[in-house]
This record gives structure tokens, sequence and C-alpha cells, in this order.
């Protein structure tokens, strides 16, 4: 049996084998190196996602203790301040009031006035790829667009941007399995300097309004300045992780699917259907913890209060019993019913510019470089929840 190894560089390179003979012999496994039981089939882990017995926190119901388990170390607390004020890790109420605060400021509008941005940024980015003749396209196209986009909805200055994509990858560092106290001190900095940053552009913002969504969310009551602040950090993480992955992960899926892509390239009008199935294909972000504050049973395996689960995103979006055929690339599939962006009251509410900028970028590319073609085969991040490639050297 392949085997479940998410610190194996061989496994994050390909776990969909893995995660086959999990949905088909042990679709409830108990993973003694993380305590979590994951959860591999799609109609389980949709349902999971949604069922309100589970909470991706549970300090709204219990104390650490309470549920059997230990705080984190008190030299973490700046991380978990930050983390704990956004509204991912919020369960309702508070959930509910702050989706609805941030709704009020992160509105269809503001975001579908994005559009003419968002596609100016890729053109440019792309522009610039195709005159220095190619290169890494995760770090000139992949990384900067969704980058500059957060930095321009927030209100970022210029000058200032240049620390968003280091801060967000320190932060981020800590929600992979078990992570090293290097991996903690780095995150706790992180969160110290982004917060700090953020705390005093909230108040300048507070007194000098821009059309931006940091003055927005100022001028939004019932939103506490650690809740904006851990809003502002989520919006950044969640806003870009997701999309440089899909880019880079969409593109490498291309290039060992050649009559994918000339199925878009011939096709342009198929780029939003195909996103779709990159997202399926090759699943940003593989995995989704949940707190359990009821027992629950699933498939008769009894899980406790206090205990955690682990939501195999890219396993569900693998699962045959709901995607014909789901080893097969195919981005003209119609019925796609991928947990990409999650299911129920934690469903991404950045998803609609997600799928603007993907869009856009796919769109670009496929349109201004059409020669693209892959110059070595990449290489995998160490990281297995947040799934991505370190590079993608391409030419033209």
């Amino acid at each position: 049996m392949s085997t479940f190894d998410p610190w194996s560089p061989a496994f994050v390179s390909h776990p969909y084998e893995a995660y086959r003979q999990l949905r088909e012999q042990e679709p409830v496994s108990w993973f003694e190196p993380s305590g979590q039981y994951l959860i591999s089939r799609h109609e389980d882990v949709n349902a999971l996602l949604r069922d309100r017995r589970l909470g991706r926190t549970y300090l709204h119901v219990a104390t650490h203790e309470e549920m059997g388990r230990t705080p984190p170390p008190a030299q973490d607390e700046p991380f978990w301040r930050l983390n704990n004020n956004g509204m991912l890790d919020r369960e309702p109420p508070d959930h509910t009031r702050l989706r609805r605060l941030v709704s009020q400021a992160f509105t269809p509008r503001r975001v579908e006035a994005l559009r003419p941005v968002v596609q100016r940024l890729a053109d440019g980015l792309v522009d610039a790829f195709v005159a220095k003749g190619g290169g890494d396209l995760i770090a000139e196209v992949a990384e900067p667009l969704p980058v500059t986009v957060i930095a321009e909805l927030l209100g970022i200055p210029d000058a200032d941007r240049h620390h968003l994509r280091p801060w967000s990858a320190a932060i981020c560092g800590m929600y992979e399995l078990n992570p090293s106290r290097e991996t903690a001190a780095a995150a706790v900095r992180a969160a110290e300097e982004f917060s700090e940053y953020l705390r005093a552009l909230a108040r300048r913002r507070a007194g000098d309004p821009q059309d931006d969504l940091i003055s927005a969310l100022t001028a939004v009551e019932g939103l506490s300045e650690d809740e904006l602040i851990g809003t502002c950090v989520l919006l950044l993480n969640a806003g870009h992780e997701a999309t440089v992955n899909v880019t880079g992960n969409g593109w490498w899926a291309l290039f060992r699917n050649p009559d994918q892509l000339r199925k878009i390239q011939t096709n342009p009008g198929l780029v939003p259907v195909a996103v779709e199935e990159l997202m399926r294909f090759d699943t940003p972000l593989q995995m989704f913890e949940r707190w359990v504050l009821e027992d629950i049973e699933v498939h008769g395996q009894t899980i406790r209060r206090g205990q955690e689960v682990a939501l195999l995103f890219g396993s569900a979006n693998h699962d045959p019993a709901v995607f014909s055929d789901p080893e097969r690339l195919d981005v003209e599939r119609r019925d796609n019913p991928h947990i990409s962006f999650g299911a129920g009251i934690h469903y991404c509410l950045g998803a609609p510019l997600a799928r603007i900028e993907l869009a856009a970028s796919f769109g670009a590319l496929l349109a201004k470089a059409p020669g693209l073609r892959l110059e070595r085969e990449p290489q995998w991040k160490p990281g297995y929840v947040i799934r991505g490639l370190e590079r993608l050297d391409v030419s033209l």
C-alpha cells in the first residue's frame, strides 16, 4: 500500500495513489504522527465541511484543557493572536458577525471593479515575461499578480509591498503538519511585524480615508482593530497562496497533457472551465482541518469530542464516485463539483476574485506566449498542506 507520508518528497510530488488506496480501503484512517483522522472520500469531506458539530476552533465552547489539549507555547502568542482574529478561525456567532461585517466592505461590486485592473496587471506581467524570453513563471507571473491585486485592494503603498510575500510565506508555514520550532519562530516574527505594520496603516486610513479596503474596514462599526488586522492578513494569505499554486501546478499539468493544452490554445473560451479543472486536478490546498466539538460517526468509526479530522481535499477531488475518470485532466469537464474553495460557512470569500485572476493569467499567457514550453521538470516545495512548485522554468 502506498504510504500517506506528508513529509516525504515522493508523496508530496504525487499523493494520488495513496489517496486512492485510502478511499478504497480505509476512508477513515487514524494517522498517528499528526494525531488526526484522515477523511478521504468526497461525500464525507463535503458533509463534514458543513457539519456544525465540527469547527475550525473549539475555543468558543471549551478551553484547551477541557478539550484534552495542551495550550500553544507562550512565545507563539503573537501568531495565535493574529490567526484567531481572522474569520477563518472563528465559529458562530463570531464568524457570522465577522463575515457579515467584512462582506460590507469586500462587496461583489468592489471585486468586479477589479476585473480591468487584474487584466491590465496580468497583461503587463506577461508582456514583460515574453520580452525577456521566459524564465520562472511562478516568480515572474504567478506570484506578482495576486499579491499586487490584494495589495491594490487593501491599499498597501507600492514601497511596502515587497514585505507581503515573505510575511505570508512565514505565517503560512504554521499551517503545515507538526511545524518545527524554527518555523514557529519565523511565523511569530512575521505576525508581529505584519500586525504592527497594518495597525499603523489602519490608524492612518481612519484619519485620512482612501478608496481602498482598509479604509472601508476602518469605517465598519463593530469590527475591532485586532479583527481588522486578522482579516487583512487572511485576505492576503488566502487571497494569493492558492492562486499562485493553481497557476504553477496548472501549467505543469498542461505541459504533461499537451492535448489538453492544445484544446485551450485553439479555444480560449474554455479558459474558465479549464481553471476549474486545474483546481480539481492538482488541488492547491490538499488538507483542511476541523476539531470535533461533539462525538460523530463516520463509516462506523466514532470520532470523539476533542479529536481532529484532516479533510483531504486532494483526495476528494479525485474520487471516482463523483468525477468520471478523475486521474485524467479534462479541460472541457463541465460536471465539476470540486471542493478546492471549501464548503459550508467557511467557503472561500475570495473565490470570485481568484477566478478572475486565474482566467486573466492563463488567458494572457495563452494569447501572448503560444509557444510556451517547459525547460526542465520542476521540483515541489516541501510543504504538503499548501502544495506548490518551487519554480517553473519555461521558454518561448
